[in-house]
């Protein structure tokens, strides 16, 4: 048994190397563990995908990305565009600490973080080149500010991981604020010096900062704004539950979309199209990854996973450090969520064991598998934003370096210093 659990992870391996799409590589690697199995029905993987997709809490997943979607059709993008425009426009390379103020506000009404490339993308980085920036560059920062996305609430990352680990999603929402406006700071920092170094090519916006316009702008970007103060504040109160946050996320982003009288009957009708779409290929890579980690539960893999790591490691800081390395290692080759579903029950009583707070623990695991979403080979975001920025991969990858150096600190920072994570959780609850 040893040694088909063995072959089927070598399996697994191989077909993410042949950059087999991951929901079929892992139900490829599955397929091989219930088939040849003696004792195990082959039907019994058909049961174990059905269940895993019957939790209540992942709901919260189409619901948020349907509020998402409606969110781009009700042209609040594009308000919040203009009130960051508005606010910080004006600076050296304004139009850059723009796009990573979308990023992080957006972040609080999408959840994905690939349909926030995808978007910034198209919005931002022809205005980003008409400014002096490179397409590389211009590619990179959309793909780095996305990351934000995941750690800021609602992020989809945060439901999987409180589902998996049994986590409250709640907490999770609170304690991403801190991390996610971390990262947004810092890298306002790094665009920052690096506009600053290029001031001759880099040219500022044409429009004047005024108390006037800033009024007027946040006046269009106030109601979407309120929506992660709704969410947050609504589940602290005991109003709605996480998965009914998401029902409520919908009905608000209609009644946006009335009050702005942008959004149509046909944008309804499009928009839950996308998100049938969207979910479902997230539903299909849970399920088939629910599958593998049952097995691996099976085969007593996280028990002999947890007794080899305390054999070796006697310390919670060398065991947070063998981690990351471990994680981003994962993350370079497995979609953020499958590997989410198949690692926390791996890692999660490890944590425990060290005496690690679980809702900083997920602060880490969340981080690394978001880096890992920018990171070659199978970098999602590097893909996505380079499908439509046509940027070259090893361009991107060139001018990625000190954004990748820049996150490596912030995952240091999140990973030894609990305060980013934890703050909010313990004023709140």
């Amino acid at each position: 048994m040893e040694s088909l659990i063995t072959f089927s992870s070598v399996m697994l391996l191989v077909f993410l190397f042949l950059k087999v799409p991951i929901f079929a590589a892992v139900l490829g690697a599955c397929s091989i563990y219930f088939v040849f199995s003696n004792n195990v029905m082959p039907t019994l993987m058909i049961q174990r995908m059905m269940s895993s997709t019957q939790n209540l809490a992942l709901l919260a997943i189409p619901f948020f990305v349907c509020a998402g979607i409606f969110m781009n059709y009700t042209g609040v993008t594009k308000r919040i565009m203009a009130f960051c425009e508005a606010l910080i426009g004006n600076v050296q390379g304004g139009i850059a600490h723009v796009t990573i103020l979308v990023a992080t506000l957006m972040g609080g009404l999408s959840g994905s973080g690939l349909a926030d490339a995808a978007m910034e993308a198209k919005m931002l980085v022809p205005e980003m080149r008409k400014r002096g920036f490179t397409n590389e560059f211009s590619s990179v920062l959309v793909a780095t500010a996305a990351m934000i996305t995941p750690l800021i609430p609602p992020g989809i990352a945060m439901i999987i991981y409180g589902t998996v680990a049994n986590v409250s999603i709640g907490k999770l929402f609170v304690a991403g604020i801190g991390p996610g406006l971390m990262l947004c700071i810092m890298l306002m920092m790094l665009v920052a010096v690096i506009s600053k170094k290029n001031k001759d090519t880099i040219v500022k916006s044409d429009q004047v900062f005024t108390l006037h316009r800033l009024w007027e702008t946040f006046k269009g970007a106030f109601l979407p704004l309120c929506l992660p103060i709704v969410i947050i504040g609504g589940i602290r109160i005991g109003a709605f539950t996480p998965t009914e946050a998401g029902a409520v996320a919908i009905v608000y982003a209609v009644i946006l979309g009335i009050i702005y009288r942008e959004l149509k009957i046909s944008d309804l009708i499009t928009g839950l199209k996308e998100t049938v779409v969207t979910s479902g290929s997230i539903m299909i890579i849970i399920s088939a990854a629910s599958a593998f980690a049952w097995i691996l539960t099976r085969e007593r893999i996280p028990q002999e996973f947890t007794a080899s790591f305390t054999q070796y490691l006697d310390s919670k800081i060398m065991f947070l450090i063998a981690l990351n390395l471990f994680l981003l290692f994962i993350g370079m080759f497995i979609e953020g969520n499958a590997a989410m579903i198949i690692i926390v029950p791996l890692i999660a009583p490890l944590a425990n064991h060290f005496g690690i707070d679980p809702i900083h623990f997920a602060m880490v695991v969340i981080f690394n598998f978001t880096l890992g979403a920018l990171s070659p080979p199978v970098g999602t975001l590097m893909f996505v934003t380079c499908s439509v920025t046509k940027c070259k991969i090893s361009s991107f990858i060139k001018t990625a370096v000190p954004f990748y150096i820049l996150c490596l600190v912030a995952l240091v920072i999140i990973t030894f210093v609990p305060f980013p994570s934890t703050f909010l959780v313990n004023l709140l609850y």
